[in-house]
């Protein structure tokens, strides 16, 4: 079993206990050091305050598991407004929200869509485009697909 998936299995249930989803978790190298981020998110959006209640909890957790042999920096996050969707737990979140896609090739002469997201399965998404139309993505067809923001 993965890392991350030892990691958010242990910390799944004290996350939701706290009110949160555990929506993601990464471990990676980020400047020379591994980082384990774990990616939460509640209604209303997530505060500072709320990453330092999760942190504090799911570190004894952490500490009393082991799962993780190297040092590391433990890092508790929102998802952010403009995370890219990569998997399906995203784009249900983002059912009926305006998304931008970036495709690795042209598709209708556009290599950029902008719509709203009505539908996803395991293997592409469909955007409800301005004019209505409907056009269907292969999820393996886009290099980028995240939420749209209006500044």
């Amino acid at each position: 079993m993965k890392t991350t998936d030892i990691c958010k299995q242990l910390c799944q249930a004290k996350v939701a206990e706290l009110g949160f989803e555990l929506c993601d978790v990464e471990y990676q190298r980020e400047y020379g050091d591994w980082v384990l981020t774990l990616f939460i998110n509640k209604d209303g959006g997530v505060t500072i305050d709320d990453c330092e209640l999760v942190s504090r909890a799911i570190e004894p957790i952490l500490d009393e598991n082991d799962p993780i042999e190297q040092q590391y920096f433990l890092s508790v996050s929102s998802l952010g407004i403009d995370r890219p969707l990569k998997k399906d737990a995203d784009y249900k979140r983002n059912l009926g929200a305006v998304v931008d896609v970036k495709l690795y090739a042209p598709k209708s002469g556009k290599k950029e869509l902008r719509g709203k997201l009505t539908n996803y399965d395991e293997e592409s998404f469909t955007l409800t485009m301005e004019n209505d139309a409907q056009v269907t993505v292969l999820k393996k067809e886009a290099a980028l697909v995240r939420p749209h923001i209006v500044f």
